[in-house]
């Protein structure tokens, strides 16, 4: 059996009454709180944020100026390691500067505190470099040996033991440069210039040399007066006898003089023109002034080269009968045989003990 369902229950009643208005005035107490809270907050808030946006502002500008304190101290940082690199620079050059004058003056102190022998060993060591020097620019063993002999009496006069091997050194050393025969360049340019002056005096092939026939003595009477003073009672046959001897005589000597018979080895030097003698000359003057510079040049080579071209345009083109060709040619076989090259000596055992004994040994 069915039941029928339960009626629905009736509405509440909307309440109705003194009671309404004071709920509404409640929420409208709490909302206007909850605005005066909102709006306080905010307010707070905004104050904070201008606070804030104020710190930050004054934080802005305190790193500002510490920026700028801290790039005018980066600045003066910098002045001042420049101004000591300066001066480190100008301290550097003076610890060198004073480096070197104490250097100096511990050689000054040294050489002062030297004793008598040590100067002495110094002064013959320095002089016989000197000698060795100037015999190599001179040519000469002339100065190594007066250093070498004024060495060895200085060293005569300090009679010490540790002197005797640079004595024996100096001895030895001196032996050997008195040995080498070294040329005189001197009496060499000398020979030179004598044999220059007198080529032009000298008679060339192709212009022979006028040789005089010896002229009666002014005091002696000629020879057909004589004969004729001798025998005052000579007939005419016999006086024209004596003159006819005596001019045939005179008129042989005069064809003597004027032939010549001569055997020539180069008819090249009869055939030249007299107006090439004085070139002929004059390129001989030239050969033997440049021997001669070659010879006071030290080169001997070329030397040699122009002597022997001179010494073959004496024999070729020069009348080697003539005297004065003879001894020019002589001259300058002589400068040729003593313009030599000669290897000077050097020291060297000089110059060993001379440090053995400085270093003490």
């Amino acid at each position: 059996m069915v039941t029928p369902a339960p009626a629905a229950a009736p509405p509440a009643p909307a309440p109705t009454g003194p009671g309404l208005p004071s709920a509404w005035w409640i929420s409208t107490a709490i909302i206007g709180a909850l605005a005066v809270v909102a709006v306080t907050l905010a307010l707070i808030g905004q104050q904070r944020i201008k606070s804030l946006e104020q710190e930050l502002v004054r934080r802005q500008q305190d790193s500002q100026g510490q920026a700028i304190e801290a790039r005018a101290l980066a600045q003066q940082a910098q002045d001042l390691a420049r101004s000591a690199e300066s001066k480190v620079a100008l301290l550097d050059s003076r610890v060198a500067e004073t480096a070197l004058q104490r250097t100096q003056l511990e050689e000054l102190i040294q050489q002062m505190s030297r004793s008598r022998d040590e100067n002495v060993l110094a002064d013959v060591d320095a002089a016989v470099r000197v000698a060795t020097q100037q015999s190599a620019i001179t040519g000469s063993a002339e100065p190594l040996v007066a250093a070498l002999r004024h060495s060895e009496e200085r060293l005569a006069r300090i009679s010490q033991p540790r002197v005797e091997r640079v004595r024996r050194a100096l001895a030895r050393d001196l032996d050997r440069a008195r040995s080498v025969a070294v040329s005189d360049i001197a009496s060499l340019t000398i020979k030179l210039d004598e044999a220059i002056r007198t080529v032009n005096d000298l008679p060339l092939l192709a212009q022979p040399e006028r040789r005089l026939v010896a002229a009666p003595r002014p005091g002696a009477a000629s020879p057909a007066p004589a004969a004729s003073a001798a025998v005052p009672g000579m007939g005419w046959w016999s006086w024209l006898q004596t003159q006819g001897a005596w001019a045939g005589e005179r008129v042989w000597s005069e064809a003597k003089s004027l032939v010549r018979v001569t055997r020539i080895a180069n008819p090249d030097a009869v055939l030249m023109a007299p107006e090439q003698a004085w070139f002929l000359r004059e390129n001989l003057k030239l050969r033997l002034l440049n021997a001669r510079l070659a010879l006071l040049s030290r080169q001997y080579d070329a030397a040699q080269a122009d002597l022997r071209d001179a010494l073959a345009a004496l024999d070729r083109y020069f009348d080697r009968s003539a005297r004065r060709v003879v001894l020019t040619t002589e001259l300058v076989r002589q400068v040729a045989g003593q313009a030599r090259l000669v290897n000077l000596p050097r020291p060297d055992e000089t110059l060993a003990a001379l440090a053995a004994a400085q270093a003490g040994r």
